[in-house]
This record gives structure tokens, sequence and C-alpha cells, in this order.
């Protein structure tokens, strides 16, 4: 099954600070699955390493206040356009980031404090039908793939 990933996930130094966040789960879904790494902020045409940046509301912006929506919304279409063309049902994105965070991400003030919330990309993969889990929930997508697995079978059968 192929998967979207966040690339930073997998040990890619294309996180906003020019480091990884390498995650050994998400690194083992590569035994028995097609991982899809992806950046959206450098699809988007954000360079490496970037300022920090948070959602503001509908925006995404730095602690100074420049506004990166535009390449935030542009790298989530292009995620998607991936996903699609590699038949992605599920993707694991980096948690709290205001690209791939789902559930809880920064809050916008650049205090460390988070908030109820999806990043730009997390939002539109979920519009799409696409599965969203952070890196803290593996087991929780490895029991998903199972199940789908079963039904599948049963479908044959």
């Amino acid at each position: 099954m192929n998967i979207l990933v966040s690339a930073c996930l997998l040990n890619v130094a294309c996180r906003y600070d020019g480091l990884a966040k390498g995650n050994e789960q998400v690194q083992n879904l590569m035994k028995k699955h097609t991982l899809i790494p992806v950046c959206p902020e450098q699809l988007g045409g954000l360079p490496t390493p970037r300022p920090a940046s948070e959602r503001v509301g509908d925006r995404v912006m730095t602690a100074d206040r420049n506004d990166f929506t535009d390449e935030f919304v542009k790298g989530a279409e292009e995620v998607l356009r991936l996903a699609k063309l590699y038949d992605c049902h599920y993707a694991v994105l980096k948690e709290k980031s205001p690209s791939c965070g789902k559930g809880l991400i920064y809050d916008g003030t650049f205090s460390g404090h988070l908030t109820s919330g999806n990043g730009i990309t997390a939002d539109l993969l979920t519009n799409h039908g696409i599965h969203i889990y952070g890196e803290s929930q593996i087991a929780v997508l490895l029991q998903e793939i199972e199940e789908e697995g079963r039904v599948s079978e049963k479908d044959k059968a």
C-alpha cells in the first residue's frame, strides 16, 4: 500500500529549521508499505531553512507577520496531486505543523501553545477522503489498514 509521509519523519532535512525529525516507527512502515515522502512547504516553493510559521486563522504567518499562506496552499495542492497519482488513501504527517498537523497545531502566538485545528495540507487531504495520522498514531494506522484488508478479503469471497 502507498502511504504519504512527511519527509522530515523519514530523516529528510526539510523542516523549517533545516533539520529532520526522523521517527523509527514511521520508518518501520517501509517494511510492508511504499512510503511517498512529501514536504508541502518545499513543494510550495519555500526554502530550507525558512522562518518558523504558524496558522493564524486562515493564514500562515511568521512571527514578524510575513504571510506565507499562498506557498502553504500551493504545497498542499501538490501533495494532493501526489496522493492521487500514487493512489494514497493514508498519510502520516508531522504533528503540530502548520502544514501537516491534525487535531492540534500551534496557536499562532509563537509561544509554544497548542490549539485545536489542522494544518493546511492536513485539511486539504482530509477534505479529499485521505485518512491522516500523526507520527504518534502509527498503531492506529496499522490497525485501520489491517481492518481494511479484512474487509477487502470478505469482498473477494
